[in-house]
């Protein structure tokens, strides 16, 4: 019986070593990017930043000061606000609205446009066919949260994801950066469950987008969540907000 408490010690000081190592291990961002994300103008956002980590994300895709940015499907806004300080006056993101897409997504992207005139004056929006993807100058990154999965899907035309990736590689300047983020679907599953769970299989995504000439330079594992049962729609109260997502990042040769 007095094994109890000693066992229940040395959980507790595991657990506690680990929440330090945990928290010496967390990333220190930039400086452009920690100000970017405290930024007043993204208070009504703030409460999803501790599930999305917002800063350790746009670090991971390493945009600058001075970059074009394409933010492809911007939903509210709530990454462009921050790519929009830290680019600066000199840099500018694009929010791009497939238009099949903008359909299913009002107001949003007519709230948007509002960005401009409330600090964020070096953003804008664009609205394009979903299979006709394209930039008025060449970007540095091109940057997609949750939407890859979408363009096969029968709302958006049923577009191959190719016709994207062949786009984006053209938009992209050399060296430029393409980061995808998507909820994860079961190995093997291919483009099955894109229109039923809302979810993609990720050896897919990174198997087209090399095909169209990208060289896959790394993942991140922040949004990752092994306890996410890859059979339920993402949609799904018991998940929603905490589905398994994948993070690749791609860059197009300098050649």
């Amino acid at each position: 019986m007095k094994a109890f408490p000693i066992v229940a010690c040395v959980a507790a000081c595991l657990a506690a070593s680990v929440g330090a190592a945990t928290a010496a291990a967390a990333p220190v961002l930039r400086a452009d990017i920690a100000a970017a994300v405290a930024d007043k103008g993204r208070d009504a956002d703030r409460d999803a930043d501790t599930r999305r980590h917002p800063g350790e994300l746009i670090a991971f895709s390493g945009v600058k000061s001075g970059d074009k940015v394409v933010d492809l499907i911007p939903g509210s806004g709530y990454f462009t606000k921050i790519f929009a300080k830290v680019v600066g006056p000199k840099g500018h993101v694009y929010m791009i609205w497939p238009d099949e897409y903008a359909k299913e997504a009002q107001p949003d992207p007519v709230k948007n446009a509002e960005l401009a005139k409330t600090g964020y004056a070096n953003t804008s929006v664009i609205l394009q066919p979903g299979a006709a993807f394209a930039t008025p100058a060449p970007v540095d990154l091109v940057f997609t949260v949750q939407n890859y999965h979408d363009y096969p899907d029968k709302f958006m035309g049923k577009i191959d994801p190719m016709v994207l990736n062949r786009a984006v590689y053209k938009a992209l300047k050399p060296g430029g950066v393409f980061l995808v983020v998507d909820h994860t679907a079961e190995a093997g599953s291919g483009l099955r469950d894109t229109d039923t769970l809302h979810r993609i299989d990720p050896a897919i995504v990174r198997k087209q987008v090399t095909d169209a000439g990208f060289v896959f330079e790394g993942e991140s594992q922040l949004l990752r969540n092994p306890a996410d049962d890859l059979k339920k729609v993402v949609f799904d109260k018991a998940i929603r907000g905490h589905t398994d997502q994948f993070i690749y990042k791609f860059r197009k040769p300098k050649r």
